[in-house]
């Protein structure tokens, strides 16, 4: 029961889900019970569809309306300040609910212990526990065939900011030469390179991996030499695009050996090396690299 028609419950939330749980329902049905009023602040991420953000504000209002109609559901942006982003929920509150009593409410995770704001916190007593994560999880290993399925796959590719996709790409330096591989059923050569993996510490670290993964050498001195937009045929026709850093770099030690998605590897004269000799991609690599070792070939 209710305890005055000013008192205010709230709940804070992500609730990134394809659907309500038991555990989100238990919450969410203990709170109704103590209040005539209940907001429900749902987080929304700076961030677009991501793994752990893969929702929207609009679609996870719709999820909580469609089984607690009688909530009230806005949206509180992310902030990098927990001092200022408890600030902005209070007068978030108080927009809504001018007068009255406010409650607070959240699970054992929540934003509790990060709220420095004025109101009263509560935590609620958890009789089951769900991982949100596990639950994205494995939602996103089932492909189910209807419209609803594919239409949510065009919804979530079309609600994102296009994107740059950082590779990079490095020209191997031994003496004279520099070495490039050839991929597959490609009649021209390339600089060795791929892109970047969030395990790196840094572009420099991934040059040094790619030329491990895909020559089989160890190489050093790394160097930036510039980054281009590269015109790779994979994204002709997207609006997200290919931007690589180019760097040289030494070779140390190592058999080469085209490995990974290389067939091929040779060392080219720097001072015999053309831009002909290349894939029309990597043109602009070529161009970079003459800025850099002037005695490269003039064709």
């Amino acid at each position: 029961m209710a305890t005055s028609s000013t008192d205010t419950g709230v709940i804070v939330g992500r609730f990134q889900v394809h659907e309500l749980h038991e555990a989100h329902r238990a919450i969410i049905a203990s709170v109704l019970a103590k209040h005539r009023k209940v907001i429900m602040f749902l987080g929304v991420s700076a961030t677009l569809v991501t793994k752990q953000n893969p929702l929207d504000f609009v679609a996870r209002k719709e999820m909580m309306l469609q089984t607690f109609p009688q909530l009230t559901v806005l949206s509180l942006p992310d902030m990098p300040s927990d001092k200022d982003w408890s600030k902005a929920l209070d007068q978030r509150i108080r927009e809504v609910a001018p007068v009255g009593g406010v409650t607070l409410y959240g699970g054992r995770d929540s934003f509790i212990s990060r709220y420095f704001g004025d109101f009263p916190t509560q935590e609620l007593e958890q009789h089951v526990f769900v991982s949100g994560t596990e639950v994205r999880k494995n939602v996103s290993s089932e492909v189910k065939s209807t419209p609803d399925f594919r239409a949510g796959v065009i919804y979530a590719a079309y609600n994102q900011y296009d994107k740059v996709h950082p590779t990079v790409d490095v020209a191997i330096l031994r003496d004279d030469s520099v070495l490039l591989g050839k991929k597959p059923n490609q009649s021209k050569y390339r600089f060795i390179g791929g892109f970047a993996d969030t395990k790196d510490d840094s572009y420099e670290q991934s040059a040094m991996r790619e030329a491990l993964e895909e020559t089989g050498v160890e190489v050093g001195d790394v160097r930036y030499c510039g980054s281009a937009k590269i015109d790779d045929w994979r994204y002709s026709s997207e609006s997200d695009k290919i931007m690589t850093l180019f760097f040289t770099a030494k070779y140390v030690f190592g058999r080469v050996q085209p490995q990974d998605d290389i067939s091929e590897l040779r060392f080219f004269r720097i001072a015999e090396l053309k831009r002909d000799d290349l894939v029309p991609e990597h043109g602009v690599l070529y161009d970079l690299l003459k800025r850099t070792i002037p005695e490269l070939g003039t064709a």
